[in-house]
């Protein structure tokens, strides 16, 4: 196949925007999958983390052959804390099909993911999706991203994006909204008329720039790119080069080892095949190299004729955690992989395909410092390794700060943006107010709803969805992204109320608990495992308090009134792990094992704890 029949696509959006969705139409049109097979819906999120979340994480390949042409569309994420798998797939495309939400028009992530595009230069095809929306206005959202792509300094030619509407769920689309509903096909189309050929050189020496890799139990590692230059046999040697770490400046890249390409492989629908031959242009994958990482350049062995592309560099990281072994009474029981060893192997094995993410050691050789784009791209992490089987603690999430040619601090500051019914817009401007927020747009988006931009601290956004959702009745719909470094705004506390804490190991007792409730809310019921320093609850004060929640009935052969009492328990309330993290305070832990989520104190011991908080206060 000549690389003027082939079409190289990325798929940008913003969260929830029906992008996905959108994949799924297009692989049924194309024939690639049956429309009624099971595994149809979300057929890209092949995660489970995605399934159940309903977002994408991780970018992935895939192609359509669509009459002569093939058609490889690269699905990305539409969350912000994601942004470094969007911005390594950029390479390998030639053009971004920008999904946008015909009633919400472009949100802030849409900012987000088409800032990177525009500036790789790639040609923006626009799709105005959801046009089966009652209330939608297609035309405003088209002249929105019109100032959109103005705004982010946009050349002429990505200013003339070409323009179709669609309804992915559905499965129609027209070139405009007062024509017929046509098949999906249309889009199809509308891919190969105006998304451009492949920029490439097919007599130039083999080079493929490594977008992505995966991992294989038979195969090994796998890279995953388009080929730049030249043309790859199955056989052939190939040089596999790493360009130097951001560490180590501008030194050399070096050759980490020569191979023979094991497996080419192509992707179809769903599906990969083994290829023979591949050329330039056209995305695939490669095997048979013993190791990997994002950003290599894969190229031929001979020196005088290699093909060097540069280090692969994305925004830096705006959040840390500390994560460390589980060194609690329960340590060990759920969990496979328990050591701080195995927890380090795990977080190199992350390294070389999350490129967003840093991990420095810290004073003790049992706790690691992660570094990401944000509170959800860090949690994802978390219960990635949970399902893995590993057990670990996490601390609270911090921002990163910053300092000024002057010394002062500087702390991040995101753009956010929420949507809610009209009634509910007072509450959340006061409590944006209360963390530090500052209101720089209001309107009304129609059918009773208003949306409003705020400026605020990152920091202050932690945990803050949760009760977002809460003071909307669920209606509120926020997204927020990085803005930049401003002055640092003074300490704030992470929660106004102290916790319960258990005394001692043993089972939870109704009894107990009964007798505990009117002390605050609690996190746990009853025939619940407990141990020394756990948190059990939150305290209706703004101190901590040591409960015993293990004492039992005693039982006597007397009977009175009083003895006799009905105890009714309220419901605990269970956190999810992004509300667990944001929960905690800075001497507080969240243990994280297979089956369980613990918050504890850091330190467990009640007098130790008490001897630390005097010497603290002291100094």
């Amino acid at each position: 196949m000549s690389t003027a029949d082939i079409r190289n696509l990325a798929i940008i959006a913003h969260v929830d925007h029906g992008k996905t969705t959108l994949v799924d139409g297009l692989l049924a049109a194309a024939g690639a999958v049956e429309r009624r097979a099971a595994d149809t819906d979300r057929a890209m999120d092949s995660n489970d983390l995605e399934r159940e979340r309903g977002i994408t994480i991780t970018s992935k390949p895939t192609a359509l052959e669509y009459g002569d042409a093939r058609i490889n569309l690269v699905d990305t994420p539409g969350h912000a804390d994601f942004g470094g798998e969007v911005e390594r797939v950029l390479n390998m495309v030639d053009a971004a099909l920008l999904v946008v939400d015909a009633f919400e028009g472009p949100m802030p992530q849409t900012r987000f993911v088409t800032e990177k595009a525009v500036a790789a230069g790639l040609k923006i095809l626009l799709v105005v999706n959801k046009i089966d929306r009652p209330g939608c206005d297609p035309h405003l959202a088209v002249d929105q991203t019109f100032d959109l792509l103005a705004s982010l300094n946009a050349s002429e030619e990505q200013l003339d994006f070409p323009v179709i509407f669609a309804s992915a769920r559905e499965r129609y689309a027209m070139s405009d909204p007062e024509d017929p509903p046509q098949p999906m096909t249309a889009v199809l189309d509308f891919i190969h008329e105006h998304a451009p050929q492949p920029r490439c050189e097919p007599d130039k020496p083999f080079a493929m720039w490594v977008s992505t890799l995966d991992y294989d139990s038979f195969l090994g590692f796998v890279a995953i790119g388009r080929i730049q230059c030249g043309r790859l046999k199955v056989g052939d040697r190939v040089a596999l080069v790493r360009p130097a770490a951001p560490s180590e400046g501008d030194a050399e890249a070096q050759v980490v080892e020569v191979f023979r390409a094991r497996k080419l492989l192509g992707f179809q629908g769903l599906q990969r095949f083994e290829r023979e031959e591949v050329e330039s242009g056209d995305i695939v994958a490669v095997s048979g190299m013993s190791s990997l990482s994002v950003g290599d350049t894969m190229t031929t062995e001979e020196p005088e004729g290699r093909t060097l592309f540069p280090r692969l560099d994305v925004d830096p990281p705006t959040m840390a955690i500390r994560m460390r072994i589980n060194d609690g009474p329960f340590a060990g029981r759920e969990g496979k992989w328990v050591t701080s060893r195995k927890i380090s192997e795990r977080l190199d094995r992350e390294l070389r395909s999350n490129v967003a993410l840093q991990v420095n050691p810290t004073d003790t050789s049992d706790e690691f410092e992660v570094r990401g784009r944000g509170e959800l791209h860090l949690s994802v992490l978390i219960e990635t390794m949970r399902r893995e089987g590993y057990e670990l603690c996490v601390s609270r999430p911090r921002v990163i700060l910053k300092e000024d040619e002057d010394g002062k601090k500087l702390e991040p500051f995101e753009n956010l943006l929420i949507n809610c019914e009209s009634p509910y817009a007072g509450a959340i401007i006061e409590k944006l107010g209360r963390r530090g927020g500052e209101m720089t747009a209001m309107r009304d988006a129609g059918e009773g709803r208003t949306a409003m931009e705020f400026m605020i601290p990152t920091r202050s956004l932690i945990g803050y969805r949760s009760e977002m959702l809460t003071d909307t009745r669920g209606t509120g719909v926020m997204a927020s992204t990085f803005a930049h470094y401003g002055p640092y705004q003074g300490a704030r506390k992470s929660r106004a109320r102290g916790v319960l804490i258990a005394l001692e190991t043993g089972e939870s007792s109704a009894y107990s608990l009964n007798r505990l409730q009117d002390r605050g809310t609690l996190f746990i019921g009853g025939q619940v495992p407990v141990y020394g320093g756990m948190i059990i609850g939150e305290h209706c004060r703004d101190t901590d308090l040591v409960v015993n929640p293990t004492i039992g009935r005693k039982l006597t052969n007397v009977r009175t009134t009083g003895h006799e009492e009905k105890m009714v328990l309220t419901p605990a309330t269970i956190f999810s792990l992004e509300e667990s993290l944001a929960f905690i305070s800075d001497d507080e832990l969240l243990e994280v094992t297979p089956n369980s989520l613990r918050l504890r104190k850091r330190v467990l011991d009640h007098n130790m704890r008490k001897r630390i908080e005097k010497s603290a206060a002291s100094a």
